[in-house]
């Protein structure tokens, strides 16, 4: 009560964020006659005005106001729309590095035009962040209308693009690309060996769009860029076909926390089915069939956990990940841990070789790179906490234009899930019959075909939108608010996209008039389908506006409150019900046994439900149960990344300081001096007699690592002598014969190889690395039945393994540097043309990492020039540089293909 009282008279926390920024709003709307009167030049060179003003010191708040009354007056010049004044209050939200909350439909695409300008001015680039590659493209060239008017570049990262094209569109003063293209691309930066080659640029500043979808459903799993193992395809296939013969009494399932184990009787029966195909000997759990019980386990997984056309679905011979929030493909995501081939194997498909991980990353990590973050969705308020907790962002209500009028129904509970989706299919009925469009959230693919094939029995039209129909999303979608219309939909499909009452006038444009080039026909028909449209949203409007039917509650009230955000948008009039049953999954993890219990002694007949707004605070409180849970989860998983993500930025900084370089011949030297010192260090230990000393041990060493035959054995009889005397003598030796290996290929030569071989070396060891930190996190947990601290533990495990994968790099650049020998060929015309670069040879030795890193150094200088006008000189380009033939692609994927 107290606070209620306090909130009336001071207000809420949000209205004091609102309230200073309120005052802008009347010096903006104060400019706008003025730049009515500008010409679209004198408007444009605007823009060379505020960055002069940038570059004389200005602040970029000093020139919001201008800004967004420029921006705001664009805006109505090409795209025909005025910013209203709380579209003002939310790209000054944005600004400040906020989240705004905006319902759906406030508009919240032209909202980020005003930020995005503003920052854009100081010429370090701004990055507007997508769910996915349609918004992208097409925010891109809608939004980029204005930007473009402007004067301001725009750039477009969607899949498919070459590195070439992706360097022009980070470039451009505003990016629009979705989160795993921009982060796909840091990691990818960070394996190039060239900084031209690189395509970011410096971090600045970011807007990520749906940002609740971005930075808290996608959080969950980590960006990961993986190369392929050994093939085990044929074993996953032969453990599968044990798993149909499992019993119900064979294993133990938690679907809270999506495990699946297997009993004591299960474990038998298992080893008893691998040990009669010729899989196994001894018992499962024996040291020698570890690998065994991994596939075992991911198999049991892949049969008990995870289902087909929910989880999964497949298509073209492949596995294709769905997406539990959005109900979208995610194509080119896999499943770690061996868990995806084991689906594979389930479903009959190719079985794609396990990989092992070259780089990762966590969207928390990524997005807090930024200087700057801000984002905008229409519901983040329920994840606030997170928001701040883990990002530190603050999220701020934004008023809509006009009162929300939709009437939010009380859920209706069944007992069966038939009952309940014969009440829905009644109720779209009633809505048919009255021309009102029903929008029909669900939350699989499997449960939306289910629902599909009710409808066709009664045979009422509508339209499917899931992952297997995404091409045609927005289409489908947008034409949603036509009278009757039926669509069913997964819970956030089509999201980015408004349902208008009526129809979507783009969308008809873009569709039904594309190729009518006569411009009079063209502009007579788009008058036409104005009027039709315009006639359809006054039968909508009579019947209701939009209802929206939740088939059943969702994990999480955010993904609930989208869907019923769908309808009600800009004012309109609308409906929405969620209709549940105790066999959902959300009742039936939370204890819908007792309740079925209750119903039936309360008398609930077949077909009645229950109605009440005590159901909906139950049902609210165990959703928040399981946000909690899942925040908790994202929370650990960014603990134990931040570990890692330590590492990975000393890494990554030590990488470019090394491109930025020609020369790294001192760091070189201060390798091999400080192997010397631990080798010597290592055989000749302190304060140790001479006869203590491991004098073979050492020779064999310096033959190893150095490839020197020393007389050590003759230098420790000599009377005297110390250990620092011997490690002076290996010293001058080592020197010598690198100064002499730099005077044969000239010293031009030897630094490059230098240069290469480091960057080769340190990639190949901090790949190896992250493999050891995966198999060091799989099993840390069981740290804790020793009463220790998992998190601690994984720190202080992963500080050794770091320290030692430094000590194992400076003896591996070292060792490989001593031993390489380089052969060019010879320089006939022919060889010019083409060139065979350096080659490598061992001098007797056989290790992998000598293999690994003297494979091929594609960045060797050749000894001609390249003349782009004498196609004769090409061979000499470097095999990742750009061709010289002007294509824009890779010469080994032009004119320097094998």
């Amino acid at each position: 009560m107290f606070g209620a009282i306090a909130r009336r008279i001071f207000g809420t926390a949000n209205d004091r964020v609102l309230k200073p920024l309120k005052k802008h709003i009347d010096a903006i709307n104060a400019l706008e006659p003025s730049l009515e009167k500008l010409s679209d030049d004198e408007l444009r060179a605007r823009t060379d005005d505020f960055k002069r003003r940038i570059a004389d010191g200005a602040g970029l708040d000093d020139l919001m106001v201008e800004a967004f009354a420029t921006v705001r007056e664009a805006a109505k010049r090409t795209l025909g729309q005025r910013h209203f004044d709380v579209q003002l209050l939310g790209g000054m939200v944005l600004h400040q590095g906020r989240i705004s909350e905006m319902k759906t439909g406030e508009g919240k695409t032209l909202v980020a035009t005003l930020p995005v300008y503003l920052n854009a001015l100081s010429g370090k680039g701004v990055h507007v962040v997508t769910v996915n590659d349609y918004l992208a493209r097409r925010d891109s060239e809608w939004m980029g209308q204005v930007y473009t008017f402007l004067g301001l570049t725009v750039g477009v990262i969607v899949h498919g693009l070459n590195d070439t094209e992706r360097q022009e569109a980070y470039a451009c003063d505003v990016t629009y690309g979705t989160n795993n293209e921009l982060g796909f691309d840091y990691l990818r930066d960070n394996m190039k060996f060239r900084l031209e080659e690189m395509s970011h640029r410096p971090f600045n500043y970011a807007i990520v769009d749906e940002v609740d979808s971005i930075l808290v459903d996608e959080a969950r799993t980590p960006l990961i860029i993986s190369g392929p193992t050994e093939d085990n395809s044929e074993l996953y296939r032969l453990v599968d076909r044990v798993m149909p013969n499992l019993t119900a009494e064979d294993f133990e399932k938690d679907e809270k926390q999506r495990a699946v184990t297997l009993t004591d009787r299960g474990t038998e029966h298992v080893e008893e089915m691998l040990r009669a195909a010729g899989l196994m000997k001894g018992a499962l759990y024996d040291v020698g069939n570890v690998s065994m019980v991994h596939h075992v386990n991911q198999a049991l997984r892949a049969h008990k956990l995870f289902t087909r056309d929910v989880d999964y679905i497949v298509k073209s011979d492949k596995v294709v990940i769905i997406d539990e929030f959005t109900g979208r493909m995610m194509e080119g995501r896999r499943f770690s841990e061996g868990l995806h081939q084991a689906l594979e194997a389930k479903e009959g498909v190719t079985i794609q070789n396990e990989n092992q991980t070259l780089a990762s990353i966590t969207f928390q990590n990524l997005f807090r790179m930024y200087p700057k973050l801000a984002g905008m969705t229409g519901t983040a308020m329920t994840e606030a906490g997170e928001f701040h907790e883990i990002y530190g962002l603050e999220v701020v209500e934004i008023p809509t234009n006009r009162p929300v009028t939709r009437k939010d129904a009380d859920d209706e509970v069944y007992r069966t899930a038939d009952e309940k989706n014969d009440a829905i299919v009644t109720l779209i009925e009633e809505c048919r019959g009255r021309m009102q469009p029903a929008l029909v959230g669900t939350t699989s693919i499997e449960k939306s075909e289910h629902l599909s094939a009710l409808l066709k029995k009664r045979k009422i039209p509508h339209q499917v939108l899931n992952a297997r129909y995404h091409e045609q999303e927005a289409f489908i979608i947008a034409q949603a608010g036509v009278p009757g219309a039926v669509t069913i939909a997964t819970n956030m499909a089509g999201r980015g996209t408004d349902i208008q009452l009526g129809g979507n006038l783009d969308m008809r444009i873009r569709t039904e008039l594309s190729e009518i080039t006569d411009e009079a026909e063209r502009a007579r028909r788009i008058e036409a389908l104005k009027a039709e449209i315009e006639v359809n949203k006054e039968k909508v409007r009579e019947a209701g506006g939009l209802y929206v039917i939740g088939t059943e509650r969702h994990e999480s009230r955010r993904i609930d409150n989208q869907l019923r955000g769908r309808s009600g948008r800009q004012g309109d009039p609308g409906a929405s019900k969620f209709f549940l049953s105790l066999e959902d999954d959300l009742m039936r993890i939370f204890g819908s046994q007792r309740m079925d219990g209750m119903l039936q002694k309360l008398g609930l007949e077949k077909g009645e439900a229950i109605v009440h707004p005590w159901i909906n605070k139950a049902l609210e409180k165990a959703q928040q149960k399981v946000e909690a849970r899942n925040f908790d989860i994202r929370k650990n998983l960014l603990k134990f990344d931040d570990v890692m993500n330590d590492q990975r930025k000393v890494v990554y900084e030590q990488r470019k300081d090394l491109m930025q370089v020609d020369d790294v011949s001192e760091e070189i030297a201060a390798f091999r001096h400080e192997v010397i010192a631990e080798t010597v260090g290592r055989c000749i230990p302190e304060r140790a007699y001479a006869d203590q000393w491991d004098v073979a041990g050492l020779h064999e060493e310096c033959l190893r690592i150095f490839g020197l035959d020393l007389p050590i054995a003759e230098w420790a009889k000599e009377e005297g002598i110390a250990d620092q005397e011997i490690r002076h003598r290996i010293t001058d030796a080592a020197d010598r014969k690198m100064a002499e290996k730099a005077a044969n290929y000239g010293p031009e030569t030897m630094r490059m190889v230098e240069k290469s071989l480091l960057l080769q070396l340190l990639d190949q060891s901090w790949k190896d690395h992250l493999l050891q930190l995966d198999h060091l996190r799989q099993g840390i947990s069981l740290r804790a039945y020793a009463q220790r601290d998992p998190l601690n533990e994984y720190k202080r495990e992963a500080f050794n393994l770091f320290e030692q994968m430094l000590l194992d790099l400076r003896e591996k650049v070292t060792s490989v540097l001593a031993h390489v020998e380089l052969r060019f060929g010879d320089e006939s015309p022919e060889s010019v043309l083409e060139p065979r670069g350096p080659q490598y040879t061992q001098e007797g030795r056989d290790d992998p990492a000598f293999a690994a890193a003297t494979a091929s150094i594609s960045h060797a200088p050749r000894r001609t020039d390249v003349d782009p006008e004498d196609s004769a000189t090409w061979g000499a380009t470097p095999r990742n540089s750009p061709c010289p033939c002007g294509s824009g692609k890779k010469y080994k994927h032009c004119h320097g293909k094998a």
